[in-house]
């Protein structure tokens, strides 16, 4: 899956809280990849690095996956294609929800 595009509709952008911890404040867009099941049941969830304002929709590569040993999710994480970033600068701009799940990048 690292390095395909993928179209991630936003459901919960940039500045926004999550709706149910309203303490979890998204510093990234945050949303699904259409079509594609997850282990949850649910679409695919993906984190958007390098897109520093609110979108509705942004097609992307991934260029990470967020494993969680403690969670049946995994997280991906969608960037312009020509961006780069360092599994560093991945845990720092989600940390705000990862912080949570005992995870490792995969890139």
């Amino acid at each position: 899956m690292i390095g395909n595009i993928v179209k991630v509709i936003v459901d919960r952008p940039l500045g926004t809280c999550h709706p149910k911890h309203k303490d979890i404040y998204y510093s990234v867009n945050y949303g699904y990849v259409q079509g594609i099941m997850a282990p949850d049941g649910e679409e695919q969830d993906a984190y958007i690095l390098g897109v520093n304002e609110p979108v509705e929709e942004f097609v992307g590569k991934v260029i990470a996956i967020i494993h969680r040993f403690d969670d049946v999710e995994e997280k991906w994480v969608v960037a312009p294609e020509d961006a780069s970033f360092t599994k560093d600068d991945i845990m720092q701009s989600v940390a705000f929800q990862e912080q949570y799940f005992h995870t490792e990048i995969i890139m």
